[in-house]
Formats: C-alpha cells, structure tokens, sequence
C-alpha cells in the first residue's frame, strides 16, 4: 500500500518547490532547483522509493514542507480530532440507522415505513457540504445555538468538564453533517435485515408459542439483523474519512481530513502519503473490530 501510494502521487504533475516558488513570487529556476535538492525530489524516482521505504520500516514518516515538522508528531497532533469526529458520526449513524430501520420494519407499508424511507431518500441524495452549511445556517446564524468553526473555544481551558462540553459543543453540527449520509445507509439495510429475519422459520416458531411482537423483534431478530449493519459499519470507515475532509474544511475541525485538504495544494508529498499510510491503519483496524464484533453476535462464529 505504502509502495502504490507512493507511485500514485508522484504520478501527478507539480512539486512542493513549485508551489514555495510560486508563494514567493519571481523565483529564479537557480532557487527552484536548490529547493528539490534540499527536498530530495532531484533524485531517480526509485532511489526516492528506496528511501521512503526505508523511512517507512524505521516509522520515520519524513518531513512536512509546508508546516516545517515532523510528519508523525504532524499526524499524531490531528489524529484525536478526527478520531472524535469519527466515532461520535459512526456511532450517531448506526444508532439512528439502526432504530429508524427496526420502526419501519415493524411498521412496514404504513406511514411510518414511508416518512422513514422519504428521509432516508433524502439524506441519501442531499451533499454533505450542502447540509453542513444549511445546518450552519440555521442553527448558528439564525438560532445561535451552536459554534460554526474549530474544535474548542480560543481561550478555553484545555481539560475538565468545561472543555469537553466546549469539544462537544463544537462536535454537534460537523458529526451530524457527516453522520446523515449514513444515516439513510444503515436506516434501509436495517429494515430489510429485519424483514428478511423476519420471514425464518425459527421466528415463525418464536411468534407460535406465543411471544409478543415486541419480544421477537428484540430477542430473536435483531440480533441477527444487525450482522449486515455491522459489516456496512466496517466497510465505510474508509469512505467516512472521505468525507471527513469535506465536512472539516465546512467547519474548520482541526483533524486529518483538513489536514490532508491542505497538503493537496501545498504538494506536500511527504504529508500526503502519511496520511495515505494512517488512513490505511485505520480501515485495517476498523475492519478487526468488526470480525470481533462478529463472534459477539453471532456464537457461530469464533475467533482464532
């Protein structure tokens, strides 16, 4: 991953020194090629792959360009904020997904089922920078509710129950913008889990000795349900640290994803592909909890 990364950036045309000499204005070729080889980029393509190579097997990510420190403690400083961001616009998603998907299961074909599937539609269909800013709108500017921009209040303490209520504050507008995309994700898969559980012969079986409506949806079909949820919670951490570059850019958190927006126009290859290495870390790991999550659900399955 780490070698395709690497061969896929320097594909694209341009380089850290062309973008430091074009910010410095009448920048003679002299300095230009002064600046590639105090960046090593006027090496051969393989031996600057040799290197990074090297560099990656020692965790020694590089330099940043741009911001003049260390990719890892660059990476390290950020990587809190978008984990924050992450997990409080999974857990949003799947927890909403999952609720708005067993009500239209059990109120199928009814007004339920189709207000559920209009929103699901809708969420589905709307861009996400759109509803970041519409929510900016409404509950920023017009009610004043909420902060628009940054992870905490300049000037505030930086620990206690003061900061984190200040953090999650902040967190509200940018974790439910990148949170209703999903939302209309696991809302469908949700409900068709449902009825397709519904229609096994063990739940038949559990609604014949008389058990409440209620009682099998929680003892005998969720459960098994939620196993697609589950995967689909997996699969999309990649693509929700996609869209977190979107939705921090929207409202300035300070994480990877903006981060990473910024290091695009810089040309800050070294950046980038620590980035690339981090993100690829994370799915990795996202999809390990998810095999774990597995066994728990379901006791079929066992862990080796």
């Amino acid at each position: 991953m780490a070698v395709f990364n690497f061969l896929l950036l320097h594909l694209a045309p341009g380089d850290a020194a062309d973008v430091l000499a074009g910010e410095a204005g009448s920048a003679s070729p002299e300095f230009v090629a002064r600046l590639r080889a105090d960046f090593g980029l006027d090496e051969p393509l393989p031996l600057q792959l040799l290197f990074y190579v090297k560099q990656v097997v020692t965790l020694d990510l590089g330099f940043s360009v741009r911001h003049r420190t260390p990719v890892l403690s660059l990476i390290l400083s950020r990587l809190p904020a978008t984990l924050i961001l992450m997990t409080a616009a999974i857990g949003l998603a799947v927890s909403l997904g999952i609720l708005l998907g067993v009500l239209a299961a059990r109120h199928v074909n009814t007004w339920v089922d189709n207000a559920i599937s209009v929103f699901a539609l809708l969420s589905y269909a709307t861009p996400i920078f759109w509803i970041g800013l519409m929510l900016i709108v409404l509950f920023a500017i017009r009610l004043g509710w909420l902060p628009t921009h940054g992870f905490a209040a300049v000037g505030a303490a930086g620990s206690g129950l003061a900061h984190a209520l200040d953090v999650g504050r902040h967190l509200v507008l940018p974790a439910t913008t990148l949170a209703l995309f999903y939302v209309a994700l696991y809302t469908r898969l949700m409900r068709a889990s449902m009825l397709d559980v519904y229609g096994l012969e063990y739940v038949q079986s559990a609604r014949a000795k008389g058990l409440s409506e209620r009682r099998v949806a929680v003892k005998h079909v969720l459960r098994n349900a939620l196993l697609p949820v589950v995967t689909m919670a997996g699969i999309q951490v990649g693509h929700m640290l996609g869209g977190s570059v979107l939705v921090e850019t929207v409202f300035g958190w300070p994480g990877l994803g903006r981060l990473a927006f910024e290091s695009v126009f810089a040309r800050d290859v070294n950046l980038l592909l620590g980035l690339l290495l981090f993100s690829s870390v994370l799915v990795v790991a996202a999809n390990l909890v998810t095999d774990l999550l597995y066994s728990v659900l379901d006791p079929r399955i066992t862990v080796r």
